[in-house]
């Protein structure tokens, strides 16, 4: 089974994603988080992904494709794979055809102001990675003792940016994949559960 997770930041791509690839045994394959790493270990290609994220601005096409292209080649993809946060636009879904067929494309829609309380109200512990929102947990540090912080590309100027660049390149994306016959979509705004049970209602129809 080979799937595509679209929606804008924040609709909880990554959540349903997991949830899926397990339940499935296939692999979850986030770009954001193939860059974050990048980003970590300090490579060429992660400090130079580094200023774009923080703007909320595209990485370029290229390395994307390359990433990507390795990652589906890997022991773990041989049942299948889910991608989350690709495609990103119509070129990336055009050269994925030339790498791989895709079974489904689940669009999960959440409105615009929940979106960005969603993302503004994230925070990461600076030690040990673990995630909080405001919402559910107000302290300032982890639970491990180290501090809280909010990623840049939490902000919410630049989920505000990350917004108008999806709407201006990713969305293109629903009418592409609707005209193949590939789309499906889903309310994200709903509890975790609701939300993967309407996904596996359409993945094993």
């Amino acid at each position: 089974m080979k799937l595509i997770f679209l929606g804008p930041p924040g609709a909880g791509k990554g959540t349903q994603a997991i949830k899926i690839a397990q339940r499935f045994q296939i692999a979850h394959i986030s770009t954001g988080d193939m860059l974050r790493a990048e980003i970590r270990e300090g490579t060429k290609l992660g400090m130079e992904a580094k200023g774009l994220i923080d703007r909320g601005e595209l990485v370029p096409d290229d390395v994307i494709l390359g990433m990507v292209k390795n990652r589906i080649q890997k022991e773990d993809c041989k049942n299948g794979f889910l991608f989350d946060g690709f495609p990103r636009t119509i070129a990336q879904a055009e050269a994925l055809e030339n790498i791989s067929a895709i079974d489904y494309v689940i669009n999960i829609e959440v409105p615009v102001e929940t979106l960005i309380r969603r993302i503004s109200g994230r925070r990461m512990c600076a030690d040990c990675g673990a995630g909080y929102h405001v919402s559910t947990y107000a302290e300032e540090n982890c639970k491990c003792g180290a501090a809280l912080y909010q990623r840049d590309d939490d902000k919410e100027e630049t989920v505000r940016n990350r917004l108008v660049v999806y709407e201006r390149s990713t969305k293109p994306l629903i009418d592409y994949y609707t005209g193949k016959g590939l789309l499906h979509t889903v309310n994200g705004n709903a509890d975790i559960d609701v939300v993967d049970a309407a996904i596996r209602a359409v993945i094993t129809q």
